[in-house]
């Protein structure tokens, strides 16, 4: 009898593991956000009537919501800021959608955060202080929106971002110095904006930089030496205000076979090997215009 008694609790033991839900909170973040997003009119629906681990783009690990993907979904609205209740999400992505609204601020203080891409949408506003908050943080992309403002100062707090994506937006002012920290950036796009200033010569200390643009700014002065960035795969400094630059730093990278031609209109002509990505001409350069070709 008390055999039989043992192998049933086991039994239940086991069946409410593998039938246990996700938390009443988590369930109700998501409900929220099909509220606030029109969920009614999604080009994939959410069927209640299901598991929440079968619901479109929903990644549910070990009864937690890790993953959250409703890329080109027709959400339409703005996110709650009960999506922060969604504690152990990894990667939030609305990419191509019609969301609304300032940057959903909370995203930043969900801890196990690592991909956020809220792209190709109509957000509008600052990147809010909060980004301080998601040390974890690997990929930030939020190009293609409505986005203002300068970056915050305390961006350098997103120590193992790998991938900044800002571009086609209307930031603006001086690039903040904590940027300059971000040792473990690999890609940098922050071209079509409206930053100014100079370029900091502490842009050396991104070396693992693979992919640096930066063109279609309003950046001024002297293009810092670039020899350190040994990883650089892509290079755009174009359409901006810079009026001088280091002959001796852009020909140091080797990879790129670079030569350098000075002519009698003192146009300087920058030539790489097909394949290359670099581009360094600024339309706005005194007196010493700057272009780039590549030798098929």
């Amino acid at each position: 009898m008390k055999t039989f008694k043992l192998h049933t609790l086991i039994l239940l033991l086991i069946s409410s593991s593998v039938f246990a839900a996700i938390s009443r909170n988590e369930k109700n973040a998501l409900l929220d956000l099909h509220t606030a997003t029109k969920g009614d009119n999604w080009t994939v629906k959410w069927d209640f009537n299901k598991p929440v681990e079968s619901w479109y783009g929903v990644k549910v690990v070990g009864n937690r919501v890790v993953g959250l993907e409703l890329t080109a979904n027709n959400l339409d609205g703005v996110i709650p800021s009960s999506i922060q209740d969604l504690k152990y999400l990894e990667t939030f992505s609305v990419f191509k959608n019609k969301l609304k609204g300032e940057f959903p601020a909370e995203l930043f203080k969900i801890p196990s955060i690592k991909h956020i891409n809220v792209s190709f949408n109509m957000f509008t506003g600052h990147l809010p202080e909060s980004v301080s908050l998601a040390p974890s943080l690997v990929t930030l992309e939020l190009f293609m929106n409505q986005f203002s403002g300068n970056l915050p100062k305390n961006i350098d707090g997103l120590v193992n971002l790998e991938v900044l994506s800002l571009f086609n937006n209307n930031f603006e002012g001086n690039l903040p110095a904590g940027l300059y920290n971000l040792k473990n950036l690999k890609e940098l796009h922050l071209n079509s904006n409206l930053f100014d200033g100079e370029l900091d010569k502490n842009i050396a200390n991104l070396n693992k930089l693979e992919n640096l643009s930066l063109f279609d700014n309003k950046l001024r002065g002297t293009i810092p030496s670039l020899e350190k960035l040994t990883n650089l795969k892509a290079l755009n400094l174009s359409l901006n205000n810079f009026i001088n630059f280091s002959d001796e730093a852009l020909v140091s990278l080797d990879k790129f076979n670079l030569q350098m031609y000075k002519n009698s209109s003192k146009e300087k002509t920058l030539i790489g090997q097909k394949g290359a990505s670099i581009i360094v001409s600024n339309t706005n350069l005194v007196g010493n215009s700057v272009s780039l070709s590549i030798k098929e």
